[in-house]
């Protein structure tokens, strides 16, 4: 590209035909600030004309049997809107030259009046149904306002419209669809043409890519359906190869710049300690420990996540692990997401810790906490006993990375249920040793997809075995109108020792709320349901050493029901209680109930999750299983709730549930990827697009394994565009 190029892709879009100073601010507003930007603002779909079918012929498809989505474009001859007691029903009656359709919305139907007037023209699109009455019908269907410029000069030359998401910011400058497909159509015919490419051209020719002009125009503008795929998958593949280099770059540094504490097993604490353990480590723990051990043993810091569902030993192979740096005269680290999931942490180990030195050895291994709600005093104490080496075991929170806490020799950290921290929380942590050794913990199994994206540059180990007297708790589904039913079962099941959890969702988002429902089902079922039964209280309102005394009260079974808000989420553990009712359920999301659900069954009893919800939701349910593969996008949504509960019935694996919840929220939503220090991703869909990933990750690690610096004139494009797109991204690539 010459300067004079980049000169004009660099212009404000003021510039463009149809924009001007006042419309630019608006596109500023939505990050838009150049000509280059405002071509890389892609549509999020596109009408194919030579797909749309008139209203004859869909009813000729739908009476043969048609079972999928098709278009048909008509003009508004009459909207009609109907009461059935609470709830309103919308119909928009259409018409083209062939004939008569119909539109029908049960939900939302106040908003959608506005929306359908007389004479406007809609292409619409779903799954075509016959109407009682026999007529051509579409329920709730996706639509698009066609004007008549539109209908004349794009409908009936059998070209592929876009269609653009856009901004409230944009609409109150009067830009509408039409005028966004003017503005940017100028734009792609002017200045398309001046854009630098940003592949190689070895890739490519290698991979049948389209450049990126030829891609830009047919993304806005596809010649073809062909055309316009290729340039979906030329962007997609762009999207995954900087962020798989970023990966590659981040792997790299630890495998070669970096020099770790090499360590040996030199005393009996390893094996004196597995002897205290009062059970047997599972064939998948002890195969996970030789992983971790090698890696210890090596000259490289170490940097590996280790998976596995909710109860199946992570914490004890953690353990060990700090011990082995211990044995080492190193300082251990474990840093949880919550005050009361560190406090049990912390006393747990401690009590190991004393078996240990009671029955093997004369020195006492220290365990110190340190975390927000201490008394001056004794955070005081603990930040002596961390920087004079007095703590070989530290567990904290987020405490533990603030400025005052200084370690004296920091030689292995483990960070439980890592995605909750930020990357810049992990780095400031790490940075508190000489390159510790770092061990990442999620009790949320990451599907494969994120595995080999965001999380491609870690080591990966995988408990996939639970221990031999764990029974898979059952899941059942039930009705509101049955908890009178339910909380008899909880009363008879108390007899035999069963301790219950009975949770309150969070209601629209606010702790306020939170708390009135807690409470007031607490002072209503003490009084009725479960008068006879001793009940506790615990919410997210209350500092960590209330939830803690009132978890010691549960644990020495001072109570027989544990009424809470969704505060026992993590790491919460009480071997009695095998009973959790979750009311509301379908308001939770799909992993938040699997992580519920690991609260009970964690001794030999058999345990018991009961999923409470509307009559209609639970009605639904007892249908046929309604598998992901088969729906739409559209349908997806429509069945959220239905499809998490269905799946918390039908499977305990947390490996299947974090699939299905990745198809249900998308990777951002689960894991937080804009703290991942990774770019966002716009165009690749981390579920369908697998062999895309593999394919982009491969060329990705070749080229930083044969060119770490990216010196080679060959990658000389690839250096400068990560140091001039990505270098926020880069930061981090040196960070667990």
């Amino acid at each position: 590209m010459n300067s004079l190029s980049k000169e004009n892709l660099n212009q404000s879009v003021q510039y463009v035909k149809s924009v001007g100073p006042k419309r630019a601010d608006s596109f500023a507003k939505v990050g838009i600030n150049t000509i280059h930007d405002l071509l890389l603002f892609f549509p999020s779909r596109h009408l194919d004309r030579t797909t749309v079918l008139t209203a004859a012929k869909a009813f000729c498809y739908l009476i043969n049997g048609y079972d999928g989505e098709l278009t048909v474009i008509g003009k508004v001859v009459d909207v009609e809107s109907k009461r059935f007691g609470k709830r309103e029903i919308l119909k928009v009656q259409f018409r083209d030259s062939t004939g008569f359709f119909e539109c029908i919305w049960f939900q939302g139907a106040k908003y959608f009046k506005s929306v359908f007037n007389e004479e406007q023209v809609f292409a619409v699109s779903s799954k075509p149904e016959k109407s009682k009455f026999g007529a051509l019908q579409f329920v709730h269907p996706d639509f698009d306002r066609i004007t008549e410029e539109e209908e004349k000069n794009f409908l009936h030359t059998g070209k592929i419209i876009p269609f653009y998401k856009i901004p409230k910011e944009l609409r109150t400058q009067k830009i509408g669809d039409l005028s966004i497909r003017r503005i940017i159509n100028y734009a792609v015919e002017k200045y398309a043409g001046e854009l630098e490419e940003t592949l190689p051209e070895k890739i490519i020719k290698e991979n049948k890519l389209l450049n990126i002009n030829e891609a830009v125009k047919n993304f806005h503008f596809p010649v073809s359906t062909e055309k316009l795929e290729s340039a979906k998958i030329r962007f997609k593949f762009e999207e995954l190869f900087y962020l798989e280099l970023i990966v590659a770059l981040r792997k790299n540094y630890y495998q070669t710049r970096l020099s770790g504490n090499s360590m040996q097993i030199k005393t009996t604490l390893i094996s004196d300690f597995l002897k205290v353990l009062p059970f047997e480590l599972t064939n998948a723990q002890l195969k996970v420990l030789g992983e971790i051990k090698n890696d210890m043993l090596s000259e490289k810091p170490m940097n590996r996540l280790l998976q596995g569902d909710v109860g199946c030993g992570k914490t004890v192979v953690s353990l060990i692990a700090m011990l082995i740096a211990i044995d080492n005269k190193f300082q251990a680290a474990i840093m949880a997401p919550t005050e009361i999931l560190a406090d049990q942490h912390a006393k747990n180990i401690s009590v190991m810790m004393n078996n240990l030195a009671e029955k093997f050895t004369k020195r006492k291994i220290k365990v110190s906490l340190l975390i927000g709600g201490q008394k001056k005093s004794e955070r005081e104490k603990r930040l002596q006993e961390i920087e004079l080496q007095e703590a070989d075991i530290i567990v904290g929170t987020h405490a533990l990375f603030e400025e005052k806490v200084k370690f004296k020799n920091l030689g292995f950290v483990v960070i439980d249920e890592q995605h909750r921290f930020g990357v810049r929380q992990r780095a400031r942590f790490q940075s508190k040793g000489n390159q510790p050794d770092v061990l990442v913990m999620s009790a949320t199994p990451i599907p494969r997809t994120l595995s080999l994206t965001l999380y491609g540059d870690l080591d990966v180990s995988v408990i996939n075995e639970m221990p031999k007297d764990r029974k898979s708790v059952k899941t059942v589904l039930r009705s509101d109108n049955k908890l009178p039913e339910i909380f008899k079962f909880i009363s008879e099941k108390s007899k035999e020792g069963y301790q219950s959890f009975i949770v309150y969702p969070l209601v629209e988002d606010s702790e306020k709320l939170e708390l009135k429902a807690a409470e007031t089902y607490y002072k209503e079922l003490r009084t009725s349901h479960l008068k006879n039964l001793k009940l506790g209280l615990i919410h997210g309102r209350m500092s960590w050493q209330e939830k803690e005394e009132k978890m010691i009260f549960f644990l020495k079974k001072e109570f027989d029901v544990l009424i809470s808000t969704t505060v026992i989420e993590v790491g919460i553990d009480i071997p009695d209680a095998n009973i959790i009712l979750l009311n509301d359920a379908h308001r939770f999301g799909l992993s938040q109930l699997h992580q519920l659900r690991g609260r009970v069954g964690r001794g030999s009893k058999q345990a018991y999750c009961i999923l409470v919800t509307k009559n209609k939701i639970a009605k639904f349910n007892s249908n046929e299983y309604i598998s992901l593969d088969y729906l739409s996008s559209a349908q997806i949504e429509k069945y959220k709730s239905a499809i998490r509960l269905q799946t918390m019935v039908n499977t305990n694996n947390g490996f299947e549930i974090a699939e299905t919840d990745l198809k249900l929220r998308g990777p951002g939503d689960i894991f937080g990827t804009k703290q991942s220090g990774f770019p966002e991703l716009k165009h690749v869909d981390l579920v369908k697009d697998t062999e895309l990933i593999i394919k982009a990750k491969k060329i990705a690690f070749e080229i930083i394994k044969q060119d770490p610096s990216l010196e080679l004139d060959s990658n000389k494009m690839i250096r400068k565009n990560l140091t001039t797109s990505y270098s926020d991204n880069i930061k981090f690539s040196t960070v667990a």
